[in-house]
């Protein structure tokens, strides 16, 4: 079986369907909820078992010679959340013990890290392993921090020659879009918000820039289709002699939000009608103008699958799911 924590979520959930579809045993440890969305990321889905997280380490420590691989992508994600506490003990102290159990017991393990570990993109986007790289980077948010605190967790046990995974890869993604997103709420992708304003409005909203390097609109992010995520996830997961690391998620390339606008209503066929509205308070000294993921580590690692470009995933994710009734994966 495959473990996915946090596998009725975005990613999570999108790696189960793969799984499943490969016809995979999967086991999903994550909350639902009281609404009505997150359960559908997961129903179309052959489950062996669904965990709650408070069950986990007894559902684990019962089945660990079933186990051929865990999936970590459990853990909040807003990066507006401020109670610490609770960052600490979803992001960090789970992740830890979910790296000491799958050491223990030798099963490969693929977690989520995240490109919001690289701040303000000072120090660059270079998915660069070692301690003396992780330390000086500089989250705007406790999400990108907690993140870094794993990354420099695992760094740490590697350096020290402590027991490991037989591999294992932590996952630097970067701005993902596609199905299943729709619980998150205003943690959704720019991709569906823009869509939903075009529908309803036929107009859409973008932020101001207050950086003189940037025109309104002009803030540039790594945009990334989810099943490139997903593809990446299960060669790491999968791989016999796969180099173990941390590796960037990405496209590759950085695209404007005006770009991805201008995307989504051509797609749509439907005529541009943009405004800029000034960045909220809550935002500013914390936005990131620009990120690009450096693949040259992963392309190095033998992972060789081009990335899908922004025209081709914008299409695929409107066509294929936000135009029709059924839009879960």
């Amino acid at each position: 079986m495959y473990v996915i924590t946090g596998g009725a979520g975005f990613i999570g959930s999108n790696i189960a369907a793969a799984l499943d579809d490969a016809g995979e045993e999967i086991v999903i440890i994550d909350w639902l909820g009281a609404d009505d969305t997150k359960w559908r990321n997961i129903a179309k889905r052959r489950l062996l078992d669904l965990v709650r997280p408070e069950a986990a380490s007894a559902f684990l420590a019962a089945n660990a010679g079933k186990i051929e691989g865990i999936v970590h992508m459990g853990a909040i994600s807003t990066t507006t959340e401020t109670d610490v506490d609770l960052i600490v003990q979803s992001n960090i102290r789970l992740s830890i013990d979910l790296w000491d159990f799958a050491a223990r017991h030798a099963i490969p393990l693929v977690y989520a890290s995240s490109a919001a570990t690289y701040g303000g993109g000072e120090n660059g986007f270079v998915d660069d392993g070692s301690e003396a790289y992780l330390s000086t980077l500089r989250p705007l948010n406790p999400y990108g921090w907690s993140k870094n605190v794993f990354d420099r967790f695992v760094a740490e046990r590697v350096r020290r020659g402590e027991r490991t995974p037989p591999r294992w890869a932590g996952l630097k993604f970067f701005n993902v879009y596609g199905p299943n997103e729709y619980h998150k709420g205003g943690q959704r992708s720019v991709a569906v918000q823009l869509f939903e304003q075009i529908r309803a409005k036929g107009s859409v909203r973008l932020f101001r820039s207050d950086n003189p390097a940037y025109a309104d609109g002009a803030q540039l992010r790594d945009f990334v289709w989810v099943q490139d995520c997903v593809d990446v996830a299960l060669w790491a997961l999968r791989t016999e002699g796969m180099t173990s690391g941390i590796y960037n998620v990405g496209s590759g390339t950085a695209r404007s939000f005006l770009d991805k606008a201008r995307i989504i209503f051509a797609t749509l066929g439907m005529e541009e009608r943009v405004e800029f509205i000034d960045l909220p308070e809550q935002l500013k000294g914390k936005y990131q103008y620009y990120t690009c993921a450096n693949l040259e580590k992963l392309s190095s690692a033998g992972y060789n699958s081009p990335t899908t470009d922004l025209e081709q995933g914008l299409s695929r994710y409107v066509n294929d799911y936000l135009l029709k009734d059924d839009r879960f994966r």
